[in-house]
């Protein structure tokens, strides 16, 4: 939001619970758990407000990879995305006190086939257990795992950047 120049401040909206019902998919999860977190933000919001709240997952094999609970699951994680091709999907709400607009993006990844020893190492180095599928992109295993995405790069991230500043332009 700083590089788009858009003046803003990170509340917490209280939100900590991120289950879902079973019957949604891909950017529909992320797109409810968006607005799970809109909906948990009580404070009255004034007419120069816009609260924006996103979540983000990874899609792969028709089921989410959440974060990971332990140095395992964060290895098996990444193991299961090498080389093969997954979806990031970022929800993204935006609430003013006029309304809501509920949008997600999806980013299309390919990962190279990876090695025991560097996944293990990026796991041990970077920790990745606050990210979704148990990687960040923007760290070393997306220097040397990624070839390909297809989409923003930005999603993957965890804001479609491009696509929020669209959304904000008719918002307001």
């Amino acid at each position: 939001m700083k590089e788009l120049g858009i003046p803003f401040r990170v509340v917490d909206t209280g939100h900590s619970d991120e289950k879902y019902p079973g019957t949604l998919t891909g950017g529909e999860i992320a797109q409810f758990l968006a607005e799970h977190k809109s909906d948990a933000y009580l404070e009255p919001l004034n007419s120069r407000q816009i609260l924006l709240t996103a979540d983000t997952i990874v899609w792969h094999r028709g089921k989410e990879l959440g974060k990971p609970d332990s140095r395992e699951e964060a290895i098996s994680m990444i193991l299961s995305l090498s080389g093969g091709t997954h979806q990031v999907f970022t929800g993204v709400c935006l609430r003013s006190e006029k309304g809501r607009r509920s949008f997600f993006a999806v980013t299309d990844v390919t990962f190279s086939i990876l090695e025991m020893e560097e996944v293990e190492g990026y796991v041990d180095r970077c920790q990745p257990y606050d990210k979704a599928g148990a990687y960040g992109i923007q760290e070393w295993i997306g220097y040397i795992a990624v070839e390909r995405i297809v989409g923003s790069y930005f999603n993957v991230m965890g804001l479609p950047v491009q696509k929020v500043y669209s959304e904000l332009k008719s918002f307001i």
